[in-house]
């Protein structure tokens, strides 16, 4: 591993990402190395710099570049990368809550919904998250987030969505939550009130007492009892949100596992400076291999060469 990585450590002490900020950072040295290597189309200086700053170095690289230059960054890339390189570039170059609304965006878009994506954001991102990620929704799509998500879903699958959408922590009895589950499974048809009710308002402490709970007593794994008891959307968006209470990181990388090119990438970045780490570590855990190693087996060229840098190293 390079030293700067290790001398950005101690900038960024406890972060369990893999991309970290650059310790000598010079954006001015920046840009004009970028400058460069857009007039040469030399594709593995501008892969060796975005890959290797921080969010908000790069969000400083792109007002420099446009300081200096009178011109737009991610323009430049466009004119110069094509394809999984340049959509993944650009991707960098984005401020990460506006990326997750990006995202957001992109799963309700044209025909058909990318429920999973969906539920994967709204799983994984705490309440206080979903409000920023709300307010720049509106921004830069000039649409209630809330009001898009009921356009786009229906059913038990759209109250499911909304309530994580406005998740808080309401205190909860775990004996009493269990029973709630429990009962809601016994009727010919299961109900799905209480499954939204409890699992998007209490924390994920509370909340794995109670699957735990639930398990015991039941004699049968959450997750089979989902599947067995639900179906459609709904089920699809309740195993998610009981694979992300249970253990995000695993939920994460086995989503990665399978993943098409976009929906890879959308995690990697996504996750890239908060906890890439721990999905390495579930992911080598669930596969046997390393997300490093698995990589190299799918993708090529400098396209592969940045989701490395990203991935940063061999577990």
């Amino acid at each position: 591993m390079d030293p700067e990585y290790f001398k950005s450590y101690e900038m960024c002490w406890g972060t369990l990402g893999t991309v970290r900020p650059f310790s000598n950072f010079h954006p001015d040295r920046d840009v004009l190395e970028i400058q460069a290597a857009l007039q040469k189309k030399d594709v593995v200086t501008l892969v060796r710099i975005l890959t290797n700053r921080s969010n908000a170095q790069r969000q400083v690289i792109a007002s420099t570049f446009e300081e200096m230059t009178q011109k737009d960054l991610a323009a430049g890339l466009k004119k110069v990368l094509a394809g999984d390189l340049e959509s993944l570039l650009l991707d960098l170059l984005i401020p990460p809550v506006q990326y997750e609304a990006q995202r957001l965006q992109q799963a309700m878009a044209g025909l058909g919904t990318d429920e999973e994506t969906l539920m994967e954001i709204l799983c994984t991102r705490s309440g206080k998250q979903l409000q920023e990620i709300s307010a720049v929704y509106k921004q830069l799509y000039k649409k209630d987030l809330e009001k898009e998500l009921k356009g786009e879903t229906s059913g038990d699958f759209a109250k499911l969505a909304l309530a994580l959408l406005n998740k808080e922590n309401v205190p909860g009895v775990v004996q009493r939550d269990i029973e709630s589950l429990s009962a809601s499974l016994n009727g010919k048809k299961a109900d799905a009130g209480p499954w939204i009710d409890i699992l998007t308002s209490r924390d994920t402490d509370h909340l794995n007492k109670v699957l735990m709970g639930l398990e015991l007593q039941t004699g049968q794994v959450v997750d089979e009892a989902v599947e067995k008891r639900f179906s459609g959307d709904f089920r699809l968006g309740l195993k998610v949100l009981v694979q992300c209470i249970q253990n995000p990181d695993a939920y994460l990388a086995k989503r990665l596992s399978a993943a098409k090119t976009p929906i890879l990438q959308g995690i990697m970045v996504s996750h890239s400076e908060e906890d890439l780490l721990c999905i390495r570590a579930a992911y080598l855990k669930l596969t046997d291999t390393s997300l490093y190693t698995a990589l190299q087996k799918q993708f090529k060229g400098d396209y592969l060469q940045a989701l490395l840098a990203i991935c940063r190293s061999e577990d």
